[in-house]
This record gives C-alpha cells, sequence and structure tokens, in this order.
C-alpha cells in the first residue's frame, strides 16, 4: 500500500491570475483551433469543447446545435447503426461534413461490429471509445484493433487519470485520451468504489504525459460554470468534454415533466376570501450512464454483480442551447482577455494560477 500525499486539486481549489495584456477588445482573441494528431492525418477546425456522449447529451440535436459554433459532440452508444448513418448523411448535406462528430462504441463484439457498419459508409472519421475503467486490458486490445481497422481514423479513448495510461494508450493507437474518474454531476463511481483524482491535477498530469509522446487528451467531467472550462484548457486539455452543463436542454435527451408550486403569494378573491397562487415549472431527466436508471432502460436492468455509479436527477428546463453555448464560448474569450492568450492553443503558456480556499461568494446563492 503506497499513499501518493502530494497535493491534489479540482477545479474550485484554483483561480487564474490575471496578467498585463495586449488584447484590448475580447473579439481579439480565437477560440479556434487547428488541431494536428499523431496516428490521424486529417486536420481539424474548431474550438475543443465536445457534447458528452451520454444518452442525454449525446443527441442529434445536440449535435447540429454544437456545429453551428465550431464546437464537437460525441453520440451516445445507444442509436440503432441506421439512426447513425440516417444522421451522418443529413448532417454532410447540411454542414458539408462530419468531421466534428464522433462516433461512440463500447468495446464488445457487438459493438466493434455496429462500428463497423458506420464506418464502412465513409460517412464517419472520428470514433470515440468509450468504458468506465480505461485501466482494463480490453480498451488497450479494442484501441488496437480500431487503429488497424481503421488506421487514417481519429480515435479517442478512455477513461483514465494518470499520465501512464495515457502514455501506453496513445502510443497503442490513440490520438486523444479521454480522462476523468468519477468527477461529473451524477456519477457516483468514487462514492461507491473510492477510486478516483480530482480533475484539475488529474489534467495537469495527462496532459503533460499525453503530449510528450504526441498525443493529446479531453478532460471529461467536472466543469460546473464556463470558467471551469477556461481553467481545464488553461491546465492543459486540448478538448473538454461537458455533459450537466448542456443537459436539460430543448436538444438534450431526457423525459420532460411539470410540477405546480406555491409561490408564497396569494390573490383576493374578494373582500374575505383569498387563493394562493400557483406555478407551473418544468423539468427534464438528466442521469448518469452507470445509473441504476441507465441500466433499466438501455441494458435490460442492472447486473447482480454491478453496482450503481450514477444517480438520476431532475433539472429545470432551459429552453434552446444556444445561449449556453454563446456563455460557454463568451467567458472563454473573456479569460483569454483576463491572462493575454490571443490564441486557443496559447492558454496553457500564458495561465499562472492561485490557489485557493473559497472562490465564490455565495451569499445570494450560486447563479
Amino acid at each position: 500500500m503506497r499513499i501518493h500525499d502530494d497535493i491534489q486539486l479540482d477545479y474550485c481549489d484554483v483561480l487564474l491570475r490575471p496578467k498585463r495584456s495586449a488584447l484590448a477588445s475580447r473579439s481579439a482573441v480565437n477560440v479556434l483551433r487547428e488541431y494536428t494528431f499523431k496516428w490521424c492525418n486529417r486536420t481539424l477546425n474548431a474550438t475543443g469543447i465536445v457534447a458528452a456522449n451520454m444518452y442525454t447529451t449525446g443527441t442529434f440535436e445536440i449535435a447540429r446545435a454544437m456545429q453551428k459554433q465550431n464546437l464537437l459532440a460525441a453520440l451516445h452508444k445507444h442509436y440503432s447503426a441506421q439512426e447513425i448513418i440516417d444522421f451522418l448523411t443529413e448532417n454532410k448535406k447540411e454542414f458539408g461534413s462530419n468531421d466534428l462528430i464522433f462516433v461512440s462504441s463500447g468495446v464488445s463484439d457487438s459493438d466493434f461490429g455496429k462500428l463497423t457498419t458506420v464506418m464502412n459508409t465513409k460517412l464517419a472519421q472520428n470514433i470515440c471509445i468509450d468504458v468506465a475503467n480505461g485501466y482494463s486490458p480490453y480498451l488497450m486490445d479494442f484501441v488496437r484493433k480500431v487503429r488497424h481497422t481503421w488506421p487514417d481514423a481519429l480515435i479517442m479513448a478512455g477513461n483514465v487519470v494518470t499520465g501512464d495510461m495515457c502514455e501506453d494508450l496513445i502510443l497503442n493507437g490513440a490520438d486523444i485520451v479521454k480522462v476523468g474518474i468519477g468527477p461529473g454531476s451524477v456519477c457516483t463511481t468514487r462514492k461507491l468504489t473510492g477510486v478516483g483524482r480530482p480533475q484539475f491535477s488529474t489534467v495537469i498530469e495527462c496532459a503533460d504525459a499525453a503530449h510528450g509522446v504526441g498525443g493529446m487528451i479531453c478532460a471529461d467531467g467536472g466543469c460546473t460554470v464556463p470558467g471551469d472550462v477556461c481553467k481545464s484548457f488553461c491546465a492543459g486539455a486540448d478538448f473538454v468534454m461537458l455533459g450537466g452543463m448542456l443537459a436539460g436542454h430543448e436538444e438534450s435527451g431526457g423525459e420532460m415533466s411539470t410540477k405546480i408550486f406555491q409561490t408564497g403569494e396569494v390573490n383576493m378573491v374578494d373582500d374575505e376570501h383569498c387563493a394562493m397562487v400557483l406555478a407551473e415549472k418544468q423539468y427534464k431527466k438528466f442521469y448518469g450512464m452507470s445509473s441504476a436508471y441507465a441500466q433499466e432502460q438501455h441494458y435490460g436492468g442492472l447486473k447482480k454483480y454491478r453496482a450503481s455509479e450514477g444517480k438520476v436527477v431532475e433539472l429545470p428546463f432551459r429552453g434552446p442551447i444556444e445561449p449556453t453555448l454563446l456563455a460557454i464560448l463568451g467567458g472563454m474569450r473573456s479569460c483569454m482577455t483576463y491572462i493575454g492568450a490571443k490564441r486557443l492553443k496559447d492558454m496553457p503558456k500564458c495561465a499562472s494560477f492561485y490557489r485557493v480556499n473559497r472562490q465564490l461568494n455565495t451569499i445570494f446563492g450560486n447563479e
């Protein structure tokens, strides 16, 4: 047994230090980046924010909205092969290519068969190989198999939280390693298993390791506000995957529900009678993909040898997703002017952090 006693930090434990800047306006910065990869010979022009491949956020509708802002999306694994093919066909006509779309896959034989059906159409070129425990030998074997089968594909694989596994996955065929175990808002892996690592420290170590062997990382989970996205890029993440921040919108998956509340106000009916004022509020379901609910919805129930490692929440309905995406991009541009980073790629070079005990004044709430 060994205890790693160096300090491990999350996004809430740090703040960026402002610096003298030559940037006079947010409009002077460029949030687009030209990505080149270790194995895939294509270049990609995008802002590296990725919609998570969860059932509620990896939807066709969110993918369309993300592309309009030059952002990316990883489709969830529960669409059929034909549904994905139909979407990719329409999407290519609408956007000219499917360069910003990842097709997600597990590591089973049936997953590979489904992936083969989609990839043989040549409509897709980006693959997201997604398992809960990236330390399983099945992931490494599957990455090798996928790289051998589609040598020119852009492959993202995960999840892990240590530099050694990032290096191994990249050297065995992954272009991007997805990092993060347990930081998600509807993930209970840390609670159920005791396994995980604070996400800010994860990003720093994994980015350093991946970049050392010519690869990249995607920081998956833990962002709750646009400032966390900025911190993640500044810590060295090439891509940042979002789930909860994109859930609850018109384009998100999940069941809608309506609840009626007493507002605490009253209306006078006449001189002697009054009535409580009621208000309706809409909610949308959001859940972790390892939750018992997800297992029942998509896998025929929770197996006896498994524990539920996710939870189900109902988020207040947030309307169209575009204002949320613009708020995230606006926060990034503002951050870049504060630290003097003209390009997205420059954010880690321009970043210095303070370690803090508290980052927000919450006297009037967290909004």
